[in-house]
């Protein structure tokens, strides 16, 4: 089978970029022809390695380019950019003949549908349905914030398949009739889970506004009030755009001596090994590949419940505890009850790496491969 992902880049160590890059990977060792199409690559390495037998192919429209910048400055270039786009990857298409074609919703969803190559057409989309509205800007970019949201919602329809990554997102699309839910996987488990004796909470992800380690670092605040914390540290790891403000709140709330900010990692298995609490405390998510990792490591969780994702992962009560999005002061009693009890620790931490089975990579791609066969 002819497959081929579109996507802006591979350059970005991030969730969607790596298990684009896990499945195109076992697709490809599986047999099947893999192409992997960018539109802001532009030459720069990949994050994460590919398998030898996929094939890449840049299309340099450049979307990127004017981000951060002014509104009319980004809007008054996307036209012609929109075109560009539209045309090379129609030529590509019309020359490859895929068998198959999956939008990563990068740009090319409104159009792709239309593009008549014979492929069947699908749409992945890793963020939930709410997510343009969480990024709570002002003035223009609210006015298109809400206009692309709804453009969204008749989008997805126009494809052959809609893929969401959770059952609670699906919903607020509104359960088309095109719409299935395959989450993320994490490959193979460690082979010994974390020994959770360590005084550590770990939390992993780009260091940005979705994140909210802003809210997490204030929740530690009120952490390091108990004499229970005595001795426990926070890390965070992830790098990122954010990551002076970040250094600078730590520094005024008093807390350099507890909080580890480090840079983008590759490779975090070290950091869930050395870790004995995982918390997520982010404004918006898809399934955060760092709560499957870190059921897989065997750490009990302590998230907000934040659209979407941690609800689909985290049983509460169980495997950890998840509480309403934004009560930081609930974020931080949920991780000292942790911190204070060692046999709730131990048995949540037990639970979650049973839990984490749930994410076996030969399982999800077996549902991929049978999506592929069935259209």
């Amino acid at each position: 089978m002819k497959i081929i992902y579109t996507i802006a880049g591979l350059y970005r160590p991030a969730g969607m970029e790596r298990i684009l890059t896990d499945k195109a990977n076992f697709l490809a060792g599986a047999g099947h022809d893999v192409t992997i199409v960018t539109t802001e690559q532009e030459g720069r390495p990949d994050a994460f390695p590919l398998h030898g037998n996929v094939k890449r192919a840049d299309l340099g429209i450049g979307y990127e380019r004017n981000n951060g910048g002014p509104f009319i400055s980004k809007l008054a270039g996307l036209p012609l950019k929109r075109l560009r786009h539209k045309k090379r990857l129609k030529a590509l298409l019309m020359k490859e003949r895929p068998d198959v074609t999956v939008s990563m919703f990068c740009g090319d969803e409104g159009f792709l549908p239309r593009i008549k190559d014979g492929s069947r057409k699908v749409l992945e989309v890793h963020f939930s349905r709410f997510k343009r509205l969480q990024y709570g800007r002002k003035g223009l970019w609210s006015l298109a914030d809400r206009f692309l949201s709804r453009r969204d919602g008749r989008i997805v329809r126009r494809f052959d398949r809609f893929v969401t990554l959770t059952r609670e997102d699906l919903g607020y699309w509104g359960r088309p009739e095109n719409g299935v839910c395959i989450p993320n996987f994490i490959g193979e488990l460690p082979q010994e889970p974390s020994r959770l004796d360590s005084k550590t909470v770990l939390g992993v992800g780009r260091f940005c506004y979705q994140k909210g380690f802003d809210r997490l670092i204030e929740a530690w605040k009120i952490v390091k009030e108990s004499p229970a914390s005595e001795g426990w540290k926070l890390v965070l790891a992830g790098g990122g755009e954010d990551m002076e403000s970040l250094q600078k709140l730590t520094d005024e709330e008093g807390l350099a001596s507890s909080v580890d900010i480090l840079g983008a990692r590759k490779e975090t298995g070290s950091l869930y090994a050395a870790s004995s609490i995982y918390a997520l405390s982010s404004r918006y998510e898809g399934l955060p590949m760092v709560l499957l990792e870190a059921q897989g490591w065997g750490l009990p969780i302590v998230s907000f419940d934040c659209k979407c994702g941690p609800s689909d992962v985290v049983t509460d009560g169980k495997d950890g505890f998840l509480v309403k999005e934004g009560d930081v002061p609930a974020l931080a009693e949920k991780l000292l009850k942790l911190i204070g009890e060692k046999d709730l620790l131990s048995s949540m931490g037990r639970t979650a790496r049973e839990n984490s089975r749930r994410w076996d990579k030969e399982k999800i791609m077996k549902q991929w491969t049978e999506l592929f066969e069935n259209i």
